[in-house]
């Protein structure tokens, strides 16, 4: 696949999932709002912003800042993950703008690919079968893979590295696609040419640097091939 701003033939994709092909990050942030309401959390919505794309570490100084018990942080987590869950079999988990169009692109050129993803697998299991796109990717890494290879999760490289390796192709011809800061800085780690399709936050200048392109949606990128 040629694509525009790419000297290299792209030939395997890598994707990140929340926040990019689907609008859970979105859902978290509504959940994580009624938890906190549930639990007569004072702060305010944006607050949990800072969740989203966030590192193991940040996610643990969150927690730490704003919950006395590790009992009440697990509470929460929990209370949130189940909404999720429960809006995902609701039908509210949807693909984001051009995540349809632009798999069935990838699949008509005959590009392998796979989700790398810092959520849990059964959550990953869950919003592709509950969105239809399962049977789009020849393989799937998620936060289990991290525990069980005993290697460091996003922004750290190795996620990236462990399916770069899966996807047996040269790193020139692999192209990632990432929501978050978090990812991109994983993706640039690995050596990986990253393309940053922004959900909740914008990009930064940091993000601008490290992707070779910013694009508004799928339906933004497909114009450059």
């Amino acid at each position: 696949m040629q694509v525009q701003g790419i000297d290299d033939d792209i030939n395997g994709i890598l994707l990140d999932m929340d926040g990019l092909l689907i609008n859970s990050e979105r859902l978290y942030w509504e959940a994580n709002i009624q938890a906190a309401k549930e639990d007569n959390l004072d702060t305010p919505k944006n607050t949990y912003l800072k969740l989203y794309g966030a590192t193991e570490k940040d996610m643990q100084n969150f927690y730490h800042k704003y919950f006395k018990t590790s009992k009440e942080r697990d509470r929460f987590v929990k209370r949130t993950d189940d909404l999720v869950w429960k809006w995902t079999d609701e039908g509210k988990l949807k693909l984001q703008p051009g995540v349809q169009a632009a798999l069935d692109k990838f699949q008509k050129l005959n590009l392998p690919m796979a989700i790398v993803s810092s959520n849990y697998e059964d959550v990953i299991e869950h919003a592709m079968w509950a969105t239809g796109i399962r049977n789009y990717f020849n393989f799937h890494l998620s936060y289990n893979d991290v525990q069980k290879n005993h290697i460091k999760a996003k922004p750290a490289p190795d996620i990236y590295l462990l399916a770069t390796k899966k996807l047996r192709i040269p790193k020139k011809q692999i192209l990632v696609f990432e929501d978050s800061s978090t990812g991109v800085e994983a993706a640039k780690n690995a050596n990986l040419k990253c393309v940053m399709v922004p959900d909740l936050m914008p990009a930064s200048d940091k993000d601008r640097k490290n992707a070779v392109m910013i694009c508004k949606d799928f339906f933004d990128f497909l114009k450059k091939i």
